[in-house]
């Protein structure tokens, strides 16, 4: 049967309790302190990129505006340039239609003058043509 000496018990114990101890020291608080460390690092780590994606998120949503106040802007813009554009053909569009109004009435008056200067030389001419018909038709 199984016998248990107190002495041996104690000593085992004793020995035990001290390893126990020995081993908290060595070993068990410095490797729960470097768990400790490891988990803080990591939990700053995760504060440190939650942070950064919401400063992300809100640098996309500002950008996201800003892009669309411009696109705003370069269309009002462009509008307002096609407006003048407009504006100005019409302009030149008036004014080539202004100026060739003049230039066709300067023409019909230069033609009117033309014509008036033909039928005058025309009249002329008929006089004489008839003075030579009178003639011609008296000597024959």
């Amino acid at each position: 049967m199984l016998d248990i000496h107190p002495m041996w018990l104690l000593l085992l114990t004793v020995n035990f309790l001290g390893l126990i101890y020995i081993l908290n020291i060595l070993l068990f608080k410095p490797l729960l302190k470097v768990f400790k460390e490891r988990e803080d690092t990591v939990k700053s780590s995760l504060d440190a990129a939650k942070t950064m994606n919401d400063r992300k998120e809100d640098g996309l949503v500002r950008m996201q505006q800003e892009l669309a106040e411009a696109r705003q802007k370069a269309k009002e813009v462009f509008e307002t340039m096609r407006s003048e554009g407009g504006q100005k053909q019409k302009e030149a569009l008036s004014g080539a239609e202004v100026r060739s109004a003049e230039m066709l009435q300067g023409a019909r008056e230069d033609l009117r003058k033309e014509v008036e200067k033909a039928r005058q030389a025309l009249r002329a001419d008929v006089e004489k043509f008839s003075d030579e018909i009178v003639r011609k038709l008296v000597k024959a």
